[in-house]
Order: structure tokens, then sequence, then C-alpha cells
């Protein structure tokens, strides 16, 4: 079982790259609709869930006015993005189970399976070192995903002088 304040320390910090992670999508929707932040930033906050801000996003990507380079450099962004948000999506919506120390045992998602006869809810994961192992490389990539942008936003000459 995995002590209270590890698992927290780490779901706070998955949290905290993920939010500045995300918050550089403003800079890529605004490369590619060319447009400045400030309009950027509307159709981000307009558009308020992460799936649907990473859906414009590729579906510009997609556009023939995107050069392939971009193109390439973005879905593949993308996708490392889809693949973490699983995990942060897990730690964020998930009820923990306590052992009889007050300790976190396990997580149990909020999701229902349903099929002909029964309504599930809620596959029940062990909070364990591997888990734990799992939140860290979670968070590295997001780092990892992050670098990769800001290289990319950098590299823009449409929004370098946004910065």
């Amino acid at each position: 079982m995995a002590a209270m304040s590890d698992v927290l320390l780490r779901v706070g910090r998955l949290n905290y790259v993920w939010t500045n992670t995300e918050s550089l999508l403003i800079y890529i929707i605004a490369h590619l609709l060319r447009v400045e932040k400030d309009a950027a930033i509307v159709v981000f906050l307009t558009l308020n869930t992460t799936r649907a801000r990473i859906d414009l996003i590729e579906r510009l990507s997609k556009l023939a006015s995107t050069s392939p380079s971009d193109r390439k450099a973005i879905l593949s962004a993308m996708s490392r993005l889809k693949k973490e948000s699983k995990i942060r999506n897990k730690y964020n919506h998930c009820i923990y189970s306590f052992d009889e120390k007050g300790e976190i045992s396990s997580t149990q998602l909020m999701r229902l399976v349903e099929d002909d006869k029964q309504i599930r809810y809620g596959k029940i994961e062990q909070m364990d070192a591997r888990e734990l192992d799992l939140l860290e490389k979670s968070i590295a990539e997001i780092v990892a995903i992050s670098r990769t942008l800001w290289a990319f936003i950098h590299a823009s000459p449409r929004i370098s002088g946004e910065l």
C-alpha cells in the first residue's frame, strides 16, 4: 500500500505539469489558425475539455494549409498527450480506497461498464509501487511533451513574437 502523502504528492505534480503543458496548446492553436494569442485564448477557453482542444488541434493539423513537417510534429505531440491524459484522468476522476492504517490501497474508476445482463462500475487497481512508478513516468513524459511543444513554439515564426 502506498502512503497517502506519496500518492497525493505525485497526483499534485501530475496536475501541475499537466496544466502547464495543456496551456501550451494556446500557442499551437494560434500557430495553426494564424491568429494572435488573445484569439487563441478565446478558442482554448471556449473548448472546455482537453479532448476537444486536442481534437481541434489534430483536425487543424490535417488541413492542406499545414506544412507536412508541422503536421508530423503536432500530431506526434498530441498522440503522446492523449496517452498521458488517460493517466491524468484516472487519478483525477477515481475514488480512492483506504486500508485499516488510512493509507491509499486502491483506486476505483468511476466509469460504467454495461453488458446484456448487468451494469458494473469502476475497475479497481491496487495502489502499489508499480502504480507510483507509473505516475512518475507519466509526470516525466508530460514534462518531455512540454519541452517538445516549447521547442515547436519557439521555432514558429508566427508566434515567437507573442511569447
